[in-house]
């Protein structure tokens, strides 16, 4: 556990399983991307969850990226429950999808221009609808599916320019493919922030339903998903995986403190 200075703010950071988390809540994640705007440098922010860290696991480049981001949000309900096994609570689960929609009305109150990229065909449209009927004002600079191919980059960016300013980057092509197109073009598209939200647009679209608030409070919203979308079941396979991995992790810190205490004896 750490504390880093993010733009002013300190932030305190835990290590779940080799991965930075940072322990902000919703109002702070959304002060700390405004903060990452008005800077006008690139900041990326990520939104790990027991999906990500598992993956993290196995691809160290993966690891990498979501270790150098500006923001890592506590997005998975699995990360508080592994940050209280493990002696660092987090405070409060921020999912991508509530900070996206944040972010709309932020963009909507100060005059910031919103992208939307990835998802199915329609689906960002969709989104970009619906966000300007909830956030009067909200100025959309043009939504693309695009891909998540590095072939496909220069034509993506191409799009964007075309957009004009863009000063808030909503990507949406899964994990690890959307941090990985956020890193490769970021930079080059002059964008201060960007976020992979992976399945986001879909529920700030309508075509899928998030779970009931009380459901998500329970962090059970993983399971709702998979009620309502049962294809995606091998995926939810990550989560009895980072479970074991976790308790491992937290008996073994036991066992180092318990050695420390009797070398200190």
């Amino acid at each position: 556990m750490l504390y880093r200075d993010v733009l002013g703010y300190r932030v305190r950071a835990v290590d779940i399983l080799g991965v930075r988390v940072d322990d902000v809540t919703l109002d702070e994640a959304v002060a700390i991307c405004r903060s990452c705007i008005r800077s006008g440098e690139p900041h990326r922010v990520v939104t790990p969850n027991a999906e990500f860290v598992m993956a993290a696991r196995r691809r160290p480049d993966f690891r990498a990226l979501l270790n150098s981001s500006t923001l890592a949000i506590p997005d998975g309900a699995g990360l508080l429950l592994a940050g209280w096994l493990l002696g660092t609570p987090l405070r409060e689960q921020v999912a991508g999808t509530d900070l996206a929609d944040a972010l709309a009305g932020l963009c909507a109150r100060e005059g910031y221009r919103l992208f939307l990229l990835g998802a199915a065909p329609g689906v960002a449209d969709d989104a970009a609808r619906r966000l300007a009927i909830r956030y009067p004002g909200l100025a959309v600079a043009g939504t693309y599916p695009g891909s998540p191919d590095p072939r496909s980059d220069p034509e993506t960016r191409d799009r964007i320019r075309a957009a004009g300013r863009v000063d808030v980057l909503l990507v949406a092509y899964g994990a690890e493919r959307q941090e990985g197109w956020i890193a490769r073009n970021q930079a080059a598209l002059g964008i201060p922030l960007a976020i992979g939200v992976g399945g986001a647009l879909d529920f700030l679209s309508g075509r899928v339903p998030r779970a009931p608030r009380l459901v998500r409070r329970a962090g059970l919203d993983w399971l709702f998903r998979l009620i309502i979308q049962p294809w995606r079941w091998r995926r939810q396979l990550a989560l009895p995986q980072f479970v074991v991995a976790v308790a491992r992790e937290a008996a073994r810190r036991r066992l180092m403190e318990r050695a420390q205490r009797g070398c200190a004896g």
